[in-house]
C-alpha cells in the first residue's frame, strides 16, 4: 500500500506543479522505485520495459500517418474538400458549421489527428464563419467540436495505441469506430443547424452548368484515399502499418504532382514537423509504458480494478470510469490516458464481460473529448488562434451543447456496445 501511495501521490503532485506529462510518470517512477530499496533490479527492468512498450511494428503506423496529414494539410487537399461540401451542402442551414463538421469528418479518415484536423479545416471555414456573422466564439466551437473527429473515424492515433496496448487487432477497432465517428458527426450537423441557422439560412442559387463536376473532380482523388486506405486494409492487400505508408506515397503523390502546390522542397519541413511530433509521442509512449508496468509490479493495477469492480453494479463501475476519463482528460493527453488505464480497464472488462474492442472505443470517443475540456483542451486553443481570440472561456461556452452531443454517443457506446461491435461481427471480425 505504501507503493501505491508512493506513486499515484507523488505523480499527482507533480503535475499539478506543471512538470509536462511524461517527465511527470519519470520522476513519480523513480521516487517510488528509491522508496523500495531496490533501486538496481529495478531500474535494469525498467529500461527494457520502455524500450519494448515502444518496439512494435504495428506503431511505425503513427509517423506515417502524421506525415500524410502534414503533407495534406500543406498540399490543397482540405481547402478541396471543403469547396466540393460547400456545392453538395449550400442549401443547408448553418451551411458553413455543417460544411466544417463534414469536411473534418473526411479529412479525419485522412489523418487521424484532432488538432491537425482543427488547423486543416477550421484555417478555412472559420474566417468564412466570421465573414457571414458567426461570433468568434461559436466559429471557433463548430471547428474544435469537429476536430474531435480526426481521432475517432479510423484511421486513428489513439485507436491503435489501445490496439497494441491490449493486444488486439488495430483493423477491427478501425472498423468499430466508423459508426461512432458518423454518429457524431450527424449529431454535431443537428446541433448546428438548431443553434446557427440565424447566421446563415442557406443558399437558393442554382449552381452553374458543371459547377458540382468540376468541383467533385477537383476532389476525387482526396476522396479516394479513405477508399485506398480502408479499401486495402479490409481488402487483405496491406495492414494496417503498411496502409499508412501507402498513404504517404498517395498524399505525396498527389499533392506535388496532381495539385502541385508542395514543392518536393517543401517536403523536408514537413518531414521534420513529422519526425519531432513522432517523437513527442515516442517519448510518452516509452515512459508511460515504463510507468504502467510499475503500477502492475507494485500490484497498484490490481489494487485500482479491485476498488473499481468493488463498486458491484456494472451501470455505476461504467458510469465511474468515464467520469475519471473524463476528468483525466482535462489534464493529460489522450495517449498517455490511453497507456496508463489501459492496463486497469482490462481485468475489469474481463469480469463485466465487456469485449476489448468495445472497451476501446468507449475510450477513445472518451479521451477525445478532452481536446474541448480545459484546462488542457488543445482543440480549443487551436480554433481560438485561427479566429483570432485569445480566452477560451467563451469558446468553451459555445462548446458545450457540441461537448453534450459527444457524451451521449459516448453513454450509447457504453450501454449499447453492439454499436461499435456489430459492423466487424457483419465482416466475421469478431
Amino acid at each position: 500500500m505504501t507503493a501505491v501511495l508512493v506513486m499515484l501521490g507523488s505523480f499527482l503532485i507533480i503535475l499539478i506543479l506543471g512538470v509536462p506529462i511524461g517527465i511527470s510518470m519519470a520522476i513519480a517512477g523513480m521516487v517510488t522505485i528509491l522508496s523500495t530499496g531496490s533501486a538496481t533490479s529495478y531500474f535494469q527492468a525498467l529500461a527494457q520495459k520502455m524500450y519494448t512498450g515502444i518496439d512494435s511494428f504495428a506503431l511505425l503506423a503513427i509517423p506515417f500517418f502524421l506525415l500524410a496529414g502534414n503533407i495534406m494539410n500543406q498540399g490543397g487537399i482540405s481547402k478541396r474538400l471543403v469547396e466540393f461540401f460547400r456545392l453538395i451542402l449550400r442549401r443547408v442551414p448553418a451551411t458553413t458549421a455543417v460544411i466544417t463538421t463534414i469536411t473534418s469528418a473526411f479529412f479525419g479518415a485522412l489523418t487521424g489527428s484532432s488538432p491537425a484536423t482543427v488547423a486543416a479545416v477550421g484555417g478555412m471555414t472559420v474566417p468564412t464563419m466570421l465573414k457571414n456573422g458567426y461570433t468568434k466564439e461559436d466559429a471557433s466551437a463548430v471547428a474544435a467540436a469537429s476536430g474531435i473527429l480526426g481521432p475517432i473515424i479510423p484511421p486513428s492515433i489513439t485507436m491503435i495505441t489501445f490496439a497494441v496496448t491490449a493486444s488486439i487487432s488495430i483493423s477491427t477497432m478501425f472498423l468499430a469506430g466508423i459508426v461512432p465517428g458518423l454518429m457524431l458527426a450527424l449529431g454535431f450537423v443537428i446541433v448546428e443547424i438548431l443553434c446557427h441557422t440565424k447566421y446563415e439560412k442557406g443558399e437558393k442559387t442554382k449552381l452553374q452548368k458543371g459547377e458540382l463536376f468540376h468541383a467533385f473532380k477537383n476532389a476525387v482523388w482526396a476522396l479516394g484515399m479513405p477508399v485506398i486506405i480502408l479499401g486495402g486494409i479490409y481488402g487483405g492487400i496491406f495492414t494496417p502499418t503498411e496502409a499508412a505508408a501507402v498513404s504517404c506515397i498517395y498524399a505525396s503523390v498527389v499533392s506535388v504532382f496532381v495539385y502541385r502546390e508542395v514543392r518536393p522542397g517543401d517536403l523536408v519541413k514537413m518531414f521534420y514537423d513529422s519526425v519531432k511530433n513522432t517523437a513527442q509521442i515516442m517519448f510518452i509512449l516509452c515512459l508511460a509504458s515504463g510507468y504502467a508496468w510499475l503500477m502492475a509490479n507494485f500490484g497498484i493495477i490490481k489494487v485500482i480494478s479491485g476498488v473499481i469492480i468493488g463498486l458491484g453494479n456494472k451501470f455505476l463501475i461504467l458510469l465511474t470510469v468515464n467520469v475519471i476519463l473524463l476528468i483525466l482528460g482535462c489534464f493529460i493527453d489522450a495517449t498517455s490516458i490511453i497507456i496508463l488505464v489501459t492496463p486497469i480497464m482490462l481485468p475489469v472488462a474481463d469480469t463485466l464481460g465487456i469485449h476489448y474492442i468495445a472497451l476501446g472505443l468507449m475510450m477513445c470517443v472518451n479521451v477525445a473529448c478532452g481536446a474541448l475540456t480545459p484546462p488542457l483542451a488543445p482543440n480549443l486553443y487551436v480554433a481560438g488562434n485561427i479566429a483570432g481570440t485569445r480566452s477560451i472561456v467563451g469558446i468553451t461556452k459555445a462548446v458545450l451543447p457540441l461537448l453534450a452531443v459527444a457524451v451521449i454517443v459516448l453513454l450509447i457506446l457504453t450501454y449499447v456496445p453492439e454499436t461499435t461491435l456489430f459492423l466487424p461481427r457483419i465482416l466475421g471480425l469478431l
